[in-house]
């Protein structure tokens, strides 16, 4: 009877265990569930917000491209205008030289022409008067008027006779014996005559140099 007793109770002991083994998967499973459904919700919002940020990222993509478009089309502009300043800018330069050329010989021309009217003066003298000294007076003086208006404009006649030869300056055409010791290499005789204007050589002097 006892031995009977003992197991009915280890029997009971037993279903017991079971069913609190059971209560208790039961509990877990819950819980795993629950855990389950609290992840699906963060899953979903994170599926939401990616989609939401590649709009954002192709906006950003388009803005960019809107802002490079402008700068370009700033930069050509601008590149427009530089082009057809500089451009107006060298035409006006062209022009002005020009013109200042121009002016420059018109100066000369102008400083020139009373000069012109004393040689036609002398010429027509030359026809009446026969007085040989006065007529060499006034062509004289013709001469040294027009070399002062020339040396007003700057020219201005090289020194070269007696003179040290100066291949900066002169010209050699020939060489001959010098009449003198001293006279070794300078000029004897010069055959045309050299000029500068405003310090720059235009006209080199031919001469002959002594040896």
């Amino acid at each position: 009877m006892k031995q009977e007793d003992k197991n009915i109770n280890t029997k009971e002991e037993k279903e017991e265990k079971d069913l609190k083994q059971e209560l208790s998967g039961e509990k877990e499973a819950k819980k795993e569930a629950k855990e389950e459904n609290k992840k699906e919700p963060q899953k979903d919002k994170k599926g939401k917000n990616q989609k939401k940020e590649k709009p954002e990222a192709e906006k950003s993509a388009k803005d960019e491209k809107h802002d490079l478009q402008e700068k370009l089309e700033e930069s050509w502009n601008k590149y427009v205008r530089l082009s057809a300043e500089f451009d107006n800018y060298r035409k006006r330069t062209l022009k002005e030289k020009s013109d200042l050329l121009k002016m420059a010989g018109e100066d000369v021309i102008k400083s020139i022409l009373p000069v012109i009217d004393d040689f036609e003066r002398a010429l027509e003298s030359m026809e009446e008067s026969e007085d040989e000294d006065a007529l060499k007076k006034g062509v004289n003086l013709i001469y040294c008027k027009l070399m002062n208006v020339l040396e007003g404009k700057g020219l201005k006649e090289i020194p070269a006779k007696k003179m040290d030869f100066d291949t900066d300056y002169h010209d050699a055409v020939t060489k001959i014996p010098a009449p003198s010791e001293d006279m070794k290499g300078k000029v004897v005789d010069v055959v045309q005559k050299g000029y500068t204007l405003n310090n720059k050589v235009i006209r080199y002097s031919k001469v002959v140099v002594g040896e």
